[in-house]
């Protein structure tokens, strides 16, 4: 089962000095986060703030071959966590065809961002995601969620939606 999520902001990881996004569910139950690496995080908040690049950015020129070939990017779904790393499909649609693309999580949620599509997480990532023991050597999982889920809109700073 998927639950619809958004992206609530973008944050930096206070142990790892690494870029999180952090995924709520639209009825504001569950927190995901997901560490991106610093470009992907750029590409996030760039889109968040709606800053217009000189050039087209490669979310922007995917985004333009999909308009330009006609194919609707339906949703995008991280689908799985393996190993500490998810995973995320594109979900698309092309004259009645239903096509995935696998995706890092990343490129999948500036992508949705900037096609304005729904964004979804499978139950079991959520639930893997709960059960993993550790995040780094020195903050695990539940000690994260209980923190992100304590975050008020002034600690999501400038990025917060």
């Amino acid at each position: 089962m998927e639950l619809e999520m958004k992206i609530r902001g973008l944050m930096m990881d206070p142990v790892t000095n690494m870029p999180i996004v952090v995924l709520k569910d639209v009825q504001g139950n569950a927190v995901l986060p997901i560490w991106v690496g610093v470009y992907e995080a750029n590409a996030i908040a760039l889109e968040i703030e709606k800053v217009q690049t000189p050039r087209p950015m490669t979310h922007d020129l995917l985004k333009n071959v999909f308009l330009g070939f006609d194919v609707r990017v339906d949703k995008i779904v991280v689908n799985d966590l393996k190993d500490d790393t998810f995973y995320a499909l594109i979900c698309v649609e092309r004259e009645g065809q239903m096509m995935t693309i696998d995706s890092r999580p990343s490129d999948a949620l500036a992508l949705a961002l900037r096609l304005d599509c729904p964004i979804y997480v499978e139950e079991t990532v959520l639930k893997s995601s709960k059960q993993a023991s550790t995040i780094s050597d020195k903050v695990n999982n539940e000690e994260l969620r209980r923190w992100l889920e304590g975050l008020n809109d002034e600690d999501l700073g400038r990025y917060k939606m």
